[in-house]
């Protein structure tokens, strides 16, 4: 995707053709490493039908804020585009339908953080792209941001299913395994605690660890960050927000999570329809996010903050559900055999993360 830095060239800004009168489907898919941003088309307010894979009942709004996950959504309907902006993490699909007059209108993607000033607007075109209509003249858009545009809220998004409800009794604590997961930072060693544990990984995965007959935690490396769960159980997790380096968007793979309490200091719990998906924000100081899934999936599973270097630095869990049962029914090919092999025979600067220096 191309665009522009704060005081550089006027490179040309990416462009997104449609024709009036159609519906699209846009997939916003955050890319970056760290900032999560405010994203809107002038002129274009959008239903938005999916998160993180996971359909949802049609939510209309006009901006969305997108914090750092990955992967895609399985498939597409109507017209779509794939569109990414650069944040790695949550995934929403949002449909627009293009009524507006032939012109160019303005796609936002506001950061959170950056350099100069990069967070504070779209001078010069930084942080933007070009909804360009079919007819329309060869120019930068001229179009304006909505005065007071309706902001997507997590916690009213309700997931598209015949049984809503979140697993579990519908109060707090009402699962079958209850963790509380408390994030601190160790100052002397610039790493990241979870439960006054930081982790580091194991020089065998967790995975080829519990092949191997490795079944409980106090077997399992690395010692402290692997949690056994039983199978067929509800898991309620619990994380609390305002942690140095926030606000943290946390991974779980897996498993799609129903999420009981978005972040806010005034959230309220929903265990009548909460929306499911596999990637949340956990906020600011004040914020009690809980989320509950349903151990069917045995296997080790990572949670952890998708900001890259916050996982480098220790913010992670495993949580290793039904060890006991679990298996490879399926052969890799030969080739996957020498992915460790290859991986471990890498250099440590083709594998260590560095912050890129400014430009002359």
């Amino acid at each position: 995707m191309m665009g522009r830095s704060s005081g550089g060239p006027a490179a040309p800004l990416s462009i997104i053709n449609v024709e009036r009168f159609k519906r699209y489907r846009l997939r916003v898919v955050s890319m970056a490493c760290d900032a999560n941003f405010m994203f809107s088309i002038d002129g274009h307010p959008f239903l938005a039908i999916e998160a993180d894979a996971e359909n949802i009942v049609p939510y209309l709004a006009d901006k969305v804020q997108i914090f750092t996950g990955k992967s895609y959504p399985p498939h597409t309907f109507l017209i779509h585009i794939n569109l990414s902006m650069l944040h790695t993490g949550q995934r929403y699909s949002l449909i627009i339908f293009t009524d507006q007059k032939v012109a160019n209108y303005r796609i936002r993607a506001l950061p959170n953080s950056g350099k100069g000033d990069l967070p504070l607007n779209f001078n010069g075109g930084i942080n933007s792209a070009i909804l360009r209509y079919k007819g329309a003249p060869e120019t930068e858009p001229t179009s304006s941001e909505k005065a007071t545009p309706k902001l997507l809220d997590e916690s009213e998004l309700r997931p598209l299913l015949l049984d809503a409800r979140a697993p579990g009794a519908p109060y707090p604590g009402g699962a079958d395994v209850n963790i509380n997961l408390d994030i601190g930072v160790n100052f002397q060693t610039l790493k990241f605690l979870m439960n006054n544990v930081s982790f580091a990984p194991p020089s065998v995965p967790v995975l080829l660890q519990i092949l191997s007959g490795a079944k409980t935690a106090q077997e399992l490396m690395p010692s402290g960050s692997v949690y056994t769960l039983p199978r067929n159980k509800v898991i309620e997790i619990t994380i609390p927000g305002g942690s140095p380096g926030g606000p943290h968007p946390f991974h779980l793979h897996g498993h799609a999570f129903s999420v009981i309490k978005s972040a806010g200091a005034n959230a309220k719990a929903n265990y009548r329809n909460p929306v499911r998906r596999d990637v949340v924000n956990i906020g600011e100081a004040g914020s009690n996010v809980t989320i509950r899934f349903v151990t069917d999936n045995p296997g080790p599973w990572f949670l952890h903050c998708h900001i890259d270097w916050h996982l480098d630095a220790g913010l992670a869990v495993v949580f290793a559900e039904d060890p006991g049962n679990t298996s490879v029914t399926d052969s890799p090919p030969d080739a996957w055999k020498n992915l460790c092999p290859t991986f471990d025979a890498l250099p440590a600067s083709a594998t260590a993360i560095t912050t890129v220096p400014d430009a002359p």
